[in-house]
């Protein structure tokens, strides 16, 4: 089977890879381990939460240790609840297999990774990370208990809020100065409408969504609100169109000098001559400085249809090949993970293909196609909808016209 398999897999089913990975194995496990649960859920007569149970516990083991334990449990199977299935299950494995056990913890161990995702609260985010239990017990003591001591000094902060507190500083280290620096790498989008007070459009810090009033908080924090780079880091501009299209990305220098020369054609300044623009195409295969930071800030992550990958792990590649004549141009680089990035070189019937304002669209080998648009440009209209202005009613407010950066 292609290595590629599972992503053509997600394509498909417009899921993400891991997602499509597992229903991959998990339907091969039915097949190959358990087809009497296979069978009775095709009879309807054991739901899929009890048939997912089975086969997660047993699909390590040898096919013929599983049909055993099998046929031990699944006539009792739909009467019992899923965790009881499940410790019913784990005890005969251990019983006729325990290599197996110890199998699935070592593979659950290679898959451990920390993990950031918008939180259900307002403004916050959820840091996660697996870990062997043992380890996560211990950590969590450690927090735990300098929170509490925390508490005891007199910390008025609720001891949640002290728990976060004391695990944010020991990841960060802001004491420690023994270790080599380590920057961390924040993209902010806010308009400047938003910035300025004028608008209660969110904004975004690396992905998760956050109100303005948190945005100037945190630019505050940087020793950024001044449009001023804060002390070991860099500030990049990125200006876009009304639709959200990005045109240009620029340093804070860059832009101040380029105010201060002005057009070099009409220096009364009365002209409208662009003069920031999308970096050039370069002679070369690697991209320029200029064009990583375009292709960087336009695309953010990945930009294959279901992944969601950070674009600091990420390449900008040539969509058409340089090899086979691409351009080094912005407008035939995206973003790609390193697994995706295999993919579109090495697996055979796939097409990548990519507009000049730099939307996507894949095609399997078996032909299916997905498009993706850069994060934060607008999709078109309708062909039957009107223009905005023909479409609003008297009383809305008019639109926001300051660009976002």
């Amino acid at each position: 089977m292609s290595e590629f398999f599972t992503a053509e897999l997600a394509m498909v089913l417009n899921c993400g890879r891991g997602t499509a990975s597992h229903l991959a194995h998990r339907a091969w496990t039915y097949r190959s381990h358990l087809p009497a649960t296979w069978a009775a859920m095709a009879a309807g007569d054991l739901d899929e939460a009890r048939a997912k149970v089975l086969a997660d516990v047993l699909q390590h083991t040898s096919p013929a240790v599983a049909r055993a334990i099998e046929g031990r449990l699944l006539p009792e199977a739909a009467s019992l609840t899923t965790g009881r299935l499940r410790k019913r299950a784990l005890a005969a494995l251990l019983e006729a297999d325990a290599d197996a056990v110890d199998e699935r913890r070592e593979q659950a161990q290679r898959q451990a990774d920390v993990r950031c995702h918008p939180s259900p609260l307002e403004g916050m985010g959820t840091l996660t990370a697996d870990l062997p239990a043992p380890v996560a017990a211990a950590c969590h003591e450690v927090v735990d208990q300098l929170a509490r001591m925390l508490k005891a000094d007199g910390d008025p902060r609720p001891i949640g809020q002290l728990r976060a507190a004391v695990l944010a500083d020991l990841v960060q280290r802001p004491w420690d100065t023994g270790h080599p620096p380590v920057t961390a790498h924040l993209q902010l989008v806010a308009t400047l409408a938003s910035l300025a007070g004028r608008t209660a459009q969110p904004g975004e810090v690396n992905g998760l969504p956050i109100t303005t009033g948190q945005l100037r908080e945190l630019l505050t924090e940087l020793d950024s609100l001044g449009l001023r780079t804060a002390e070991g880091g860099t500030v990049t501009l990125a200006l876009t169109d009304d639709d959200g299209a990005l045109r240009a990305t620029t340093t804070l220098d860059r832009l101040r000098r380029l105010a201060r020369r002005g057009c070099p054609d009409h220096p009364d300044g009365t002209c409208e001559c662009s003069v920031l623009g999308r970096p050039a195409e370069v002679d070369r295969h690697d991209p320029s400085p200029g064009q990583q930071a375009f292709v960087h800030t336009r695309d953010r992550t990945c930009r294959f249809p279901t992944c969601g990958q950070r674009v600091g792990w990420a390449d900008a590649d040539h969509v058409v090949p340089h090899a086979h004549g691409g351009a080094t141009d912005c407008a035939n680089l995206c973003c790609l993970c390193r697994s995706h990035h295999r993919l579109k070189t090495f697996a055979r019937g796939w097409r990548f293909t990519m507009g000049d304002d730099g939307v996507l669209t894949v095609t399997t080998p078996s032909g299916i196609t997905r498009t993706t648009r850069p994060p934060g440009m607008r999709p078109p209209l309708p062909d039957d909808v009107g223009p905005p202005d023909a479409q609003a009613g008297q009383d809305d407010p008019p639109p926001d016209d300051s660009p976002p950066f």
